[in-house]
């Protein structure tokens, strides 16, 4: 007699699993930042903060556009409005970020789901976005969110230290790493004509409305670039 083939599934990955993996994946762009974490530690300094105000302005906000925004704006003496509005802007992508990992993070328990937040970065969200969902498991994600995490407050820090000895560090241009960092992040992302399309409008978008000096010329060119994807894939009728 003969019986049924029962095909089993395959067991879901450990929790855990991918852990080391994401650490090594996240190296590359851990050390595309060093310019990018010295500078926001030296700026800390020079602002005015004190040596726990600055360790924490790196290791409890952990954002570096936005702590380089908030450093400079201390610097003109801007508003606690201006400077909390503007940060709020400058970060707002993490809204899309949330989304877009919706499905691969809701699932999992809070204890998973609320250090991956704290994580979540630029440079993790494009890493993921790389990787197949059955492998973002919460080992992966959090191991590479740590390891860039761990690394830029080492970099912060080498920042503060090298503050008080090298004088003026903004003036070698360290802020081009920021540049840097997210060409190694946009461009392996660029698969299609559509993100295509929508990377050389905020390219080109940007440069014009800087070279006119308009308020907010970043924050335009992205949303006309993205406005721009959306159309033409639904010129192609792509999802």
């Amino acid at each position: 007699m003969n019986h049924p083939v029962t095909s089993l599934s395959p067991p879901p990955p450990a929790p855990w699993s991918g852990f080391w993996r994401g650490a090594s994946g996240m190296l590359p762009l851990c050390l595309s930042v060093v310019p990018w974490g010295i500078l926001a530690g030296s700026m800390a300094v020079q602002s005015g903060l004190s040596l726990p105000q600055s360790i924490a302005m790196s290791t409890v906000i952990f954002a570096g556009a936005a702590q380089l925004v908030t450093l400079g704006l201390m610097l003109s003496g801007a508003s606690v409005a201006t400077i909390v509005i503007s940060v709020f802007f400058i970060t707002a992508q993490h809204f899309l970020y949330g989304l877009t990992m919706r499905e691969t993070v809701s699932v999992l328990k809070a204890r998973y789901r609320l250090p991956i937040g704290f994580l979540l970065t630029d440079e993790l969200f494009a890493l993921s976005c790389a990787q197949p969902k059955e492998k973002l498991t919460p080992g992966y994600l959090i191991g590479a969110g740590l390891t860039f995490y761990l690394s830029w407050a080492l970099f912060s820090l080498m920042g503060i230290a090298m503050a008080s000895s090298i004088p003026d560090l903004d003036h070698y241009h360290l802020d081009f790493s920021i540049v840097a960092t997210f060409i190694t992040i946009v461009v392996p992302m660029i698969k299609n004509l559509n993100v295509l399309c929508g990377v050389i409008v905020s390219l080109l978008l940007s440069m014009v409305l800087s070279l006119y000096q308009i308020e907010g010329a970043i924050a335009i060119a992205g949303v006309c670039g993205m406005f721009c994807s959306v159309m033409i894939a639904r010129l192609r009728q792509e999802a």
